[in-house]
């Protein structure tokens, strides 16, 4: 396998020493440059950017700047999605967004993780889960989602959450780490 089959495995891999992954990471970087320079009244170049640069957009959608990603293609959104500034994901796997999504300013959606054994860690070694994140969900600011996470529909995710764990649909969900505090009836 290469390091970049394990990544999207999910498999412990090597992203520090890998040229294939250095160039597509540097080359998302580069966009993700280009993206940040924009006029922010440029929606259209904006919209087109994005386009080339994630796996899936749907119509309607609006990122505000600055916004930075490692891959870019393993990023699908839904339609009406938002996000405000200073966005992060790290998408060494998946990271799907459903439609009407909104996120708050500085938010991070990260699916890298680093290894409890300091060898392994000190290797280079990583691995990456993929992130889901359901239809009608609102993320507060200054939220982390961590990797593996799944966070259902019709979701709230309070401001300033660090999200370790699956959220379940129509919930609240709030802390460090993120619990559920409340159901939503629809």
């Amino acid at each position: 396998m290469t390091e970049k089959e394990k990544m999207l495995a999910g498999e412990l891999y090597n992203a520090n020493d890998n040229e294939e992954l250095e160039k597509e990471r540097e080359k998302a970087k580069d966009i993700c440059f280009a993206y940040n320079q924009i006029k922010p009244s440029n929606r259209e170049a904006k919209k087109e950017i994005i386009r080339k640069l994630f796996g899936k957009t749907k119509e309607n959608f609006l990122i505000e700047q600055p916004f930075m990603c490692d891959y870019g293609y393993n990023i699908e959104i839904g339609e009406n999605f938002y996000a405000n500034h200073n966005l992060i994901i790290l998408d060494g796997n998946k990271v799907s967004f459903g439609d009407n999504v909104f996120i708050a300013p500085n938010c991070g959606f990260y699916t890298a993780g680093h290894p409890l054994d300091y060898r392994q860690r000190n290797q280079g070694l990583e691995y990456a889960k993929p992130i889901r994140v359901g239809n009608n969900v609102w993320i507060g600011g200054n939220v982390v989602v961590l990797p593996g996470v799944t966070i259902g529909d019709n979701c709230v995710i309070g401001a300033g959450s660090i999200v370790t764990k699956d959220i379940p649909e129509n919930t609240v969900a709030v802390g460090n780490p993120c619990k559920v505090i409340k159901n939503i009836k629809n």
